[in-house]
Formats: structure tokens, C-alpha cells, sequence
């Protein structure tokens, strides 16, 4: 086999790259678990896992195995083909989200793209020309147009407009604002939201995943479709397969992607109850979705979170994190929020400095979100010594900042 070593890019010296992202001046050439490494060898944990996709850690040995030997045998064919690996996944996936139907796309965007386009579809075949869906404050459901117009985040959508319409922003956790929505809007098909707000700082509803189970009552109600975007709180992330398996309800369209693939792309939009079989052949598509590499990553992705009782060990290790910061920060005005292994720690002021603080300092691998939220989102699969030593590395790098 050939062996090509890339030589390190310097900072002065000119890409080809979009200058798309404010990138960090570190670059990792290997990961083990939860741990990345540079060039030379330098040891870095990472709380963070690629921004929740990384769930069973850098790596694995099983996931990595089933690439190579299926990346040695056939990549892709096509969707105009039966793909067994693709029958396979979609089986798996529905038998832990308790979905019916399920179509394979290449991200979480396009996920929610194809969620979208499936509540216009469902208002369509009930005569409404204008169908409406109700998204929620601080929400982030994606870059492509009409994802980035369902984002409640004026930031990301300045200097794209005019964005898509039929989107009603109402406050999160906020079901009288909904109530007051349907009144003024009979055109309304649907609902869509994250059960857990990700990027909007690892915001719950006040009232708890309860809130999901008043927007499915409301849902029932006006004939609405209940859709949930669990792109990053899917696939074990929260200590349960999905976040919505912390209630007794069930949406009727689901999308997720992130830790679906474990750093492989690929996402999936899922439905059950009224809103199978809205899309049809030649409603929609896509020429990588659900390969036969990408199918069985999926398959090979969700086996192993079963074998290794991998969600689990997520809601244990959780809990453990969240009650050891809590204690740490008892004196200090921080709020320390989260499910399983997607934890918010809030301070009172903003700190994005400290990606670079914990980065540089701590060898500690983290993201800053809402301006003044540390987010944490580790291996699901963490050991508690890791857990540990995420721990002893996050709470000085915290206190110090407070105190500077």
C-alpha cells in the first residue's frame, strides 16, 4: 500500500480553500477514543467529537474494519438498484427510533431539507397552497437555503435573503405562543423543532421534555405533523437513542444525521403514522444517499452502540460529569445543564476565549456556544478515568478565567 505524508501548511502560505470557517491553528493528524494527536504526538481530549459526530470515539477498530473491507468490495451503485446494506440500515434504524419509513441523505441539513419539503408535501395533499411551519427562536436546523430560513439565528441568515417562506418563529418551550399561532394561521402543517437546542447554548424547554409531549398533543389536535430535528441529539447522544424516548410520545417525522455515520456523512429522514408515504418516487432523491459504503457505516455504527451498550454508558457518564462540574462550580454564579453526553455550562459572562484557553493550556478540546455556553460533547463511550481526566482539565481552566 502507498503511503502519502502531507507536509505541514504554514500559516503564510496561500489555500484555495473558501475562507468559510474561522479556523483554530492546530491541525491532528490520528485520534484513538477520545483523544486527537498532532503531528508530533502531542495528546489532546477531546470533549467535543467533531461537534457530536464522533460518538464512538476516533478510531474504532470495528466501524474503521467495516470501511475498509466495504470500501474494498463496492463503494456505490446507484438508487435506481436494490442496496441490501441500505435494507439493513434502514432496519436497524428503525427499530431503535421506532420509525416506519426512512430515506438516506448525506447530512443533518439535508435531513431537515427533506423533512421540509414532506410537511409542504402533506399540506399540499390537503389543498393548502401556502403550508406553514411553526420553528422555534434560537433553533439552528442548517446552511441550505431553506434550513438557514427555518433557523432562528438573524446571524447566520445576514446577507442571504430573501430567505424561503412559510416558516412562524415562536419562542422555545413557549406552547401559548403556538396556540396564539394557529389561531391567526389556518394554514399551519406542521411543527419543527430540537428537543434539545444545540448551537442555541443546550437550552431544554422550562418545562422539560414535557414540552414535547404538549406539541404532540397540539399536533393531534390541528391535524399537524410533529417533526423533530435530532441531527446532534440522536443516535445515543442524550442517554437514550433519541431525545424524544425520554417521553412516551412518538413524532411523525424525525430527522438525524451527526453521529449516525461516527465521522462518516450521512443522515436520514425518518416518518410513521400520517406522514408515510407522502414522498414518492420522483418527489425526491439524492445520488449518495444511503450507498453501499454509507449504508453499512449505519448499520456497522448502530450494532455497535447496541453491543456496547454504548447509550447506556452515555446517560451514566452523563450524569457523572454534570453532578462532579456542579459540585466544583457549587460557589461560583455557573449553571451546569444536559442529557447524557451533551452538557452546557453556562457562565456569567462571555468566554469564547477559552476554546483557545483550554485548547493551548489544558490540552482540552471544547466549543463555546450562545457566547457564554462551554459546550461539552464527548465520546459516548467514555470511560470514567477519561471522564475523570476531562474533569480535572475543565474545572481550573473555568476558574481561572472567572478569577483573571
Amino acid at each position: 500500500m502507498n503511503h502519502i505524508t502531507l507536509a505541514p501548511v504554514q500559516s503564510d502560505q496561500p489555500t484555495h480553500l473558501m475562507a468559510t470557517y474561522g479556523r483554530q491553528a492546530i491541525s491532528f493528524v490520528r485520534g484513538r477514543g477520545s483523544y486527537l494527536y498532532t503531528e508530533d504526538g502531542t495528546e489532546y481530549l477531546d470533549a467535543l467529537t467533531g461537534i457530536a459526530v464522533c460518538g464512538l470515539g476516533h478510531a474504532h477498530s470495528v466501524i474503521a474494519e467495516a470501511i475498509a473491507e466495504q470500501a474494498a468490495t463496492l463503494v456505490h451503485t446507484s438508487n435506481i438498484f436494490e442496496i441490501p446494506w441500505q435494507t439493513a440500515a434502514a432496519q436497524k434504524l428503525a427499530e431503535v427510533s421506532g420509525m416506519q419509513e426512512i430515506f438516506f441523505s448525506n447530512s443533518g441539513a439535508e435531513s431537515n431539507e427533506g423533512a421540509i419539503k414532506i410537511a409542504r408535501k402533506y399540506g399540499s395533499q390537503q389543498g393548502i397552497q401556502h403550508p406553514k411551519i411553526i420553528v422555534a427562536e434560537k433553533s439552528f436546523h442548517g446552511r441550505t437555503l431553506a434550513t438557514l430560513s427555518a433557523t432562528g439565528n438573524a446571524k447566520v441568515q445576514e446577507g442571504f435573503f430573501p430567505l424561503v417562506e412559510g416558516f412562524i418563529r415562536v419562542p422555545f418551550g413557549d406552547i401559548e405562543a403556538i396556540q396564539e399561532a394557529a389561531l391567526h394561521h389556518p394554514d399551519i402543517v406542521a411543527i419543527l423543532v430540537e428537543p434539545i437546542q444545540g448551537e442555541g447554548g443546550i437550552n431544554t424547554a422550562p418545562q422539560g421534555f414535557s414540552y414535547l409531549e404538549e406539541i404532540r398533543a397540539l399536533c393531534n389536535q390541528h391535524n399537524w405533523l410533529m417533526m423533530l430535528d435530532e441531527i446532534q441529539t440522536g443516535n445515543g447522544r442524550t442517554g437514550k437513542f433519541f431525545a424524544y424516548q425520554h417521553t412516551n410520545i412518538t413524532p411523525d417525522v424525525l430527522t438525524t444525521a451527526k453521529g449516525l455515520g461516527n465521522g462518516f456523512p450521512v443522515g436520514a429522514v425518518m416518518t410513521q403514522g400520517k406522514a408515510v408515504g407522502l414522498l414518492g418516487p420522483g418527489s425526491h432523491g439524492s445520488t449518495y444517499g444511503g450507498t453501499v459504503l454509507g449504508s453499512r457505516v449505519v448499520y456497522t455504527v448502530i450494532d455497535t452502540i447496541q453491543k456496547e451498550n454504548v447509550v447506556e454508558n452515555a446517560d451514566k457518564m452523563g450524569r457523572y460529569i454534570v453532578e462532579q462540574l456542579r459540585q466544583a462550580f457549587n460557589e461560583l454564579d455557573i449553571q451546569v445543564r444536559g442529557f447524557g453526553m451533551m452538557i452546557g455550562i453556562e457562565l456569567p459572562k462571555p468566554c469564547a476565549e477559552l476554546v483557545n484557553i483550554t485548547r493551548d493550556e489544558y490540552k482540552l478540546i471544547v466549543n463555546v456556544t450562545a457566547g457564554n455556553v462551554v459546550r461539552l460533547l464527548p465520546p459516548l463511550n467514555m470511560s470514567k478515568d477519561q471522564a475523570d481526566d476531562l474533569i480535572n482539565r475543565l474545572v481550573p481552566a473555568i476558574q481561572n478565567f472567572l478569577a483573571a
